[in-house]
């Protein structure tokens, strides 16, 4: 049945939705949290770092044996990849002059720094000097290094390496790997070395109630949650 016109000058008028512009936006924002965009003035490589820091992130070492002699450097680009194959990731910079040693070892060590081990990533880091000197490491029989006292460890093999803006992305499958709960990890957060705390346990009764269950919908034969 069609409505009639006195039915339809009754209801309110529809109103055009909200419109916001940028400029509101940054108006909106605190004044020390500058907007950037990446329209008509690119990113500056300074600026995205600074925002690219405040995701926190664990740091490793990746090394290995070369020519007898350990060589390595620190990478906080780390991130689990796949299960099933095992695989990980780590991004490393072209500007990079120890990443070109390690391409082509038949295994890679990953350790994954543990909380007292500021000053191996800042020597792992460091663009002169025995990157090594000091530091407790072992190599496995294939040639991987790792270091003592880490929150983790893998030995890897490189999977793939795929170019990506100024950084390769190299995928590493995983042999073996272990891991120390007692060691807690070195962490990495706004330029700066940091470590994890403790959170107060919350009672049980402080705890949100879980959500209702939600009765299945039964469509047609077939029952649907």
């Amino acid at each position: 049945m069609s409505r009639s016109t006195s039915a339809a000058a009754s209801e309110p008028p529809s109103l055009p939705p909200p419109t916001y512009s940028l400029s509101r936006a940054r108006a909106l924002r605190p004044a020390a949290v500058p907007v950037a965009t990446g329209g008509r003035h690119p990113l500056s490589p300074a600026e995205l770092r600074r925002v690219f820091g405040a995701f926190p992130t664990g740091v490793t070492a990746i090394a290995a044996l070369v020519d007898g002699e350990p060589a390595g450097l620190a990478a906080n680009s780390f991130t689990s990849v796949s299960l099933q194959p095992p695989l990980l990731s780590v991004c490393i910079a072209h500007t990079s002059t120890t990443w070109p040693l390690l391409a082509d070892r038949a295994r890679l060590g990953v350790t994954v720094l543990g909380a007292g081990q500021e000053r191996a990533c800042a020597q792992l880091a460091s663009r002169s000097g025995d990157r090594f000197a000091g530091l407790d490491w072992y190599a496995t029989d294939d040639g991987a290094v790792l270091l003592d006292g880490a929150a983790a460890w893998f030995d890897t093999s490189v999977e793939q390496q795929v170019r990506a803006g100024d950084h390769d992305i190299v995928v590493l499958r995983v042999h073996a790997l272990g891991a120390d709960r007692a060691v807690a990890p070195l962490v990495f957060h706004g330029s700066r070395f940091r470590r994890l705390e403790e959170a107060e346990a919350i009672p049980p009764q402080d705890l949100p109630a879980p959500p209702l269950a939600r009765p299945a919908r039964r469509t047609g034969t077939e029952e649907t949650p």
